[in-house]
């Protein structure tokens, strides 16, 4: 074997074990993402988490903006917030930019249960993470973001 094969092997290797360490952390976060749902309302979907932290970093957006910033169809969106709306955790109004359109936001209560939920989910993963030293959780950190930005430049999927 040539040390470009070997080199090649070794990344090839390498990108199989990680496929399939991500596969099993996206299901476990899926697990974990129905139970934070649930603590902000029993009757939330687990993919509605994803429209409400959008929500809680932006303040509020438009159905069109929310979409394009979790990363789904308008349809989907607009059923979540339908659903959302009716739980009290998010709220419409007239976007003040253009009287037409709508913009959607976290209500108080909405707000309060997220946070609620972000804590709990939080001291989970400083239970998980206890033995891991400030360096390593530093690059794991690093990493995902990275990762997260190679995603976002790649609509290959």
């Amino acid at each position: 074997m040539t040390s470009e094969e070997s080199t090649e092997r070794v990344r090839e290797d390498a990108i199989s074990s990680m496929e399939e360490q991500l596969s099993l952390l996206f299901r476990r976060s899926r697990a974990i993402g129905n139970r934070v749902a649930r603590r902000v309302h029993p009757d939330m979907e687990p993919g509605a988490y994803g429209l409400l932290r959008a929500l809680q970093r932006h303040g509020s957006l438009r159905l069109t903006d929310l979409a394009a910033e979790i990363g789904v169809g308008k349809p989907t969106v607009s059923r979540q917030v339908a659903m959302l709306e009716s739980l009290g955790v998010v709220e419409k109004k007239s976007d003040p930019r253009d009287g037409r359109a709508q913009a959607i936001s976290l209500t108080g209560d909405g707000s309060a249960q997220l946070a609620a939920a972000q804590s709990a989910r939080r001291t989970v993963f400083h239970g998980l993470l206890e033995d891991w030293d400030d360096a390593d959780l530093t690059q794991l950190s690093g990493l995902l973001e990275r990762l997260n930005e190679a995603y976002q430049r790649d609509d290959a999927f």
